[in-house]
């Protein structure tokens, strides 16, 4: 089971369905904030929507195709980090994240990024790493650059949000780039 220290009282851990209640308070709660740049949002409606969530995020993990991680402070949810899917063929993956409202400026994405980040180069082997991240999401397209990802591009109106269709800016990382310190 993966679980790994981000800083003191902060640690990432993988998904299990007995948090499906908590992790579902915490999505409704910031329900309006987070469909803005979310998709799965809108249809996640239930704890039993988690908890489907959950179980194919368990046994796509078991199969190496992605993994998902909650972001753990001080012992309740605060938010959501994964691997969408791993391309074993092409050695890369994408990396998303999400955090609650009274967590965000603190750098618990930044570090729980970082963690993710050498897991994959150093002990997956991957050879790339990307985030794609809404254009107009200026708090989400900050973590890239401050761990030296590279933007390489705009992918247009590349996303369906529930008023529409929005740009992603595409960021990568190689495990040959220079990663900036803590």
């Amino acid at each position: 089971m993966f679980v790994r220290q981000v800083r003191d009282g902060v640690e990432l851990r993988a998904l299990r369905p007995e948090h499906a209640p908590e992790i579902f308070a915490l999505a409704d709660a910031e329900r309006q904030r987070l469909r803005t740049w979310l998709p799965w949002v809108d249809c996640t409606h239930a704890v039993a929507d988690v908890e489907s969530f959950i179980r194919d995020s368990v046994d796509r993990e078991a199969r190496r195709e992605a993994l998902t991680l909650g972001i753990w402070a001080h012992g309740s949810y605060a938010g959501g980090i994964g691997f969408h899917k791993f391309d074993w063929a092409n050695s890369n993956t994408s990396l998303g994240y999400w955090i609650a409202s009274t967590h965000e400026g603190r750098g618990l994405v930044s570090g729980a990024c970082r963690i993710c980040v050498e897991h994959a180069f150093n002990t997956l082997g991957l050879h790339r790493i990307e985030i794609r991240c809404g254009t107009g999401n200026h708090r989400s397209r900050v973590i890239p650059r401050r761990l030296g990802f590279k933007l390489e591009g705009t992918l247009r109106e590349a996303q369906r949000l529930w008023y529409g269709f929005i740009d992603l800016e595409v960021y990568s990382l190689l495990r040959s780039d220079p990663r900036l310190p803590g």
